[in-house]
């Protein structure tokens, strides 16, 4: 079965987009109708932005999806089976499977960017990549320090096996470093992130999401979309919304969400967006099971 994924904040790099915005005539409208629909123009900082600009939030996840949609969109006769995106590049996703209008998607995606960096501004926090120790070891510290310290610390992304990365307060942060590292993880290391996504602490964001969502039509998809917070393909609009609000405060289950679409059917997994991050997490969960394939 053919599987289309989208990937999420930080597969950005300057010119993405480019060459799809000068070769096909389709993808150029449809950039242009994303910086109008913003109120200016993304496909400016998108093409020749420096590195610094298109990591301001609000600037990389509007790019991000409409570099993914503009992928998708080249696809010939693309009819997924099945659909997923880690977080943000779940709204591509919704696009792809025709549950959200470009649009819709879009003016959400703008919402959830400067929500989210206003969530950050509020509650200085962080995230940290663990290497090579057991997902159940990593929530185990992450529970015992949130018990300890009284601190926000949680399993945020569950990318593959052997690559968990945490998200809290910042003094939890650091701790858990010191305590994984102690526990036998290759690697402990902060990340270059604003805050700590897909955490309590994203709550205000949450909520402000939430309300933009309530006011957006969602349509009955044309195929399933396996969704971040309970790694399950969803075809239910009404279900779609209560789990893409949740995605905000909750833990991307990547590697869950690709065992369950390998276990459904799921044999060839096409990429679309900036970068091959998928690709390389795909090929270490699914392993020489599936095809592996990119558009960018």
């Amino acid at each position: 079965m053919q599987a289309f994924v989208f990937p999420g904040q930080g597969a950005q790099f300057s010119g993405m987009g480019k060459s799809l915005y000068d070769q096909f005539p389709a993808v150029k409208d449809l950039m242009e109708e994303a910086n109008e629909v913003l109120g200016f123009r993304l496909t400016d900082t998108m093409f020749a932005g420096t590195d610094e600009a298109l990591k301001q939030t609000n600037i990389t996840q509007p790019a991000v999806f409409l570099h993914a949609v503009a992928a998708f969109k080249t696809v010939q006769d693309a009819a997924p089976q099945m659909v997923a995106g880690h977080s943000l590049g779940e709204f591509s996703a919704l696009v792809a499977n025709g549950c959200l209008s470009f649009a819709d998607a879009l003016r959400l995606v703008s919402i959830r960017a400067t929500a989210m960096q206003k969530a950050c501004e509020i509650n200085p926090s962080g995230m940290a990549a663990v290497l090579n120790l057991a997902d159940e070891k990593v929530a185990e510290i992450c529970a015992a320090i949130a018990a300890e310290t009284g601190e926000v610390l949680v399993p945020a992304n569950y990318n593959c096996p052997g690559q968990l990365v945490i998200s809290g307060s910042l003094p939890a942060i650091e701790l858990a470093c010191v305590r994984m590292k102690e526990a036998g993880a290759k690697r402990a290391l902060p990340l270059p992130v604003g805050g700590a996504f897909h955490s309590p602490l994203m709550e205000p964001a949450r909520a402000e999401l939430a309300a933009a969502i309530a006011v957006t039509p969602f349509s009955s998809p044309l195929c399933p979309v396996y969704q971040n917070v309970n790694a399950q393909a969803v075809t239910d609009p009404q279900a779609i919304k209560a789990n893409l609000i949740d995605q905000l405060t909750g833990p991307v289950k990547w590697t869950q969400l690709v065992q369950a679409m390998v276990a459904d059917g799921a044999t060839d997994f096409t990429e679309c967006g900036p970068g091959k991050v998928l690709q390389g997490l795909i090929g270490k969960i699914a392993g020489t099971d599936v095809l592996l394939k990119g558009i960018n």
